[in-house]
């Protein structure tokens, strides 16, 4: 297997920050997250247009990785996913798996560095790409474990490349799959992340997707001919063709490479979605746990109109 790589160096119009450590004083929920894994596709073009119906989920950065089995690639930039990508940059992500993601800052400063998807390299020199939608509790616990790990590297020893949770995450990921491989440093570790985390990831073989076992933020299965799709919102399986097959249960690991799908649980489901998928945050043609997201807006608005006194006319 060759090294993978991140093609993902600022530009000049989006210079590095000075303090990537820098926090974001007010937290948001909004991200969108896309993966495909189908050999034979353009699968950086299909997710392109997985992220473009995704764009109101986040509109501050984009990027795409994407992976031929034997090397990983990620182009990232500040910007929406048609100022981020062109038909050049699009044709040279060649592969047979991608993963992508449109930001919208949850924690972390709108630099070019918390951008995503997040990437970091295994000590054997595997990669991981990373997209993470949602919003973690627990990531000063993370970032102790983070710190722990680096002291043990003494050309890392103290450095933490970036201010995102997501980043986190992926960096306990990397030094976890080294020993054990991703799909089961990933069940070491999501037990241990607390929040909501709706995350598509994966190495140079295997596509993955984790949701928190809340289920607070959306993820859904999709299936295209040759191959399948994870993404935030059922209207991006539509416009690139994909059918929907089901949501991602919560506290549900899944796997997806040449072996077919493989579905894993890390956590107990205890379902408590957040109502604002439905009235703020979703396309309105997107269904959530079998609900148009159009009808049960317009359901919540006719409700709170009923409990609102009326004004007296003068």
């Amino acid at each position: 297997m060759g090294p993978s790589s991140a093609r993902n160096e600022p530009t000049d119009r989006n210079p590095r920050a000075t303090d990537p450590l820098a926090a974001d004083p007010e937290p948001r929920e909004e991200c969108g997250v896309f993966g495909v894994w189908a050999p034979g596709e353009d699968v950086a073009n299909l997710t392109y247009y997985g992220l473009y119906a995704l764009q109101h989920r986040g509109q501050e950065a984009a990027g795409i990785a994407v992976s031929d089995g034997r090397r990983m690639v990620v182009f990232k930039d500040l910007g929406l996913v048609s100022q981020v990508f062109d038909g050049q940059v699009l044709s040279s992500l060649k592969g047979h798996l991608a993963v992508g993601h449109c930001r919208y800052s949850t924690t972390g400063s709108t630099t070019w560095e918390n951008a995503q998807p997040t990437f970091r390299t295994t000590a054997t020199g595997s990669g991981i790409a990373l997209g993470h939608n949602g919003n973690l509790v627990n990531s000063a616990e993370l970032r102790e474990e983070v710190a722990a790990a680096r002291a043990d590297t003494p050309a890392d020893r103290g450095t933490i490349q970036a201010s995102t949770d997501s980043d986190l995450v992926t960096e306990l990921l990397a030094v976890t799959a080294a020993d054990t491989g991703v799909e089961e440093a990933a069940l070491r570790l999501l037990p241990r992340v607390r929040g909501a985390f709706s995350l598509v990831f994966a190495d140079e073989q295997t596509l993955y997707a984790a949701r928190d076992p809340h289920g607070v933020r959306p993820l859904v299965l999709g299936r295209l001919e040759r191959g399948w799709v994870v993404a935030s919102e059922t209207a991006a399986l539509d416009i690139v063709g994909a059918s929907m097959v089901r949501e991602v249960e919560p506290g549900e690991l899944l796997a997806i490479d040449a072996g077919g799908l493989r579905s894993s649980r890390f956590a107990a489901p205890e379902p408590k979605g957040c109502v604002f998928e439905y009235v703020y945050l979703a396309r309105p043609d997107t269904t959530i746990s079998g609900r148009s997201v159009h009808a049960a807006a317009w359901r919540s608005a006719a409700g709170w109109r009923r409990s609102t006194p009326s004004r007296p006319t003068s």
